[in-house]
């Protein structure tokens, strides 16, 4: 997907104070089984077409809402991550500024994911 250069800014200026993981970190504390949330931000069309095992759906649109009502520790270590690692980005950032310590953000998403032959769920 092409996206535009101002969404790209956006993006990068919140790379620039978040953490990202690469998906084989991210499989290697699964199969650890390293106490970790797992969300996942796309849409919920996106979701239905398959998602990380073990992972919970939280919206990038809805995420910054329900967050602490679900996980009201602060320092629970969350992945997020979405299609590439674009909005899943930003809802770090998000989430960062809210006060949770120890959010990353998983580079690539699940297209990477997907590529590298990892376990996926189908609903």
């Amino acid at each position: 997907m092409k996206h535009s250069s101002a969404f790209l800014a956006l993006v990068n200026d919140a790379k620039s104070r978040i953490n990202e993981m690469d998906i084989d970190d991210v499989k290697q504390w699964m199969d650890q089984n390293i106490p970790v949330v797992l969300i996942d931000v796309r849409e919920e069309s996106e979701w239905h077409y398959g998602y990380i095992p073990g992972a919970i759906h939280l919206g990038k649109g809805i995420i910054e809402r329900d967050i602490e009502a679900r996980y009201p520790d602060h320092d629970i270590q969350i992945v997020l991550y979405c299609g590439g690692g674009f909005r899943s980005a930003l809802a770090a950032d998000n989430l960062q500024k809210m006060g949770y310590r120890n959010v990353v953000s998983m580079k690539g998403g699940i297209s990477e994911w997907k590529n590298a032959d990892y376990p996926v769920t189908i609903t």
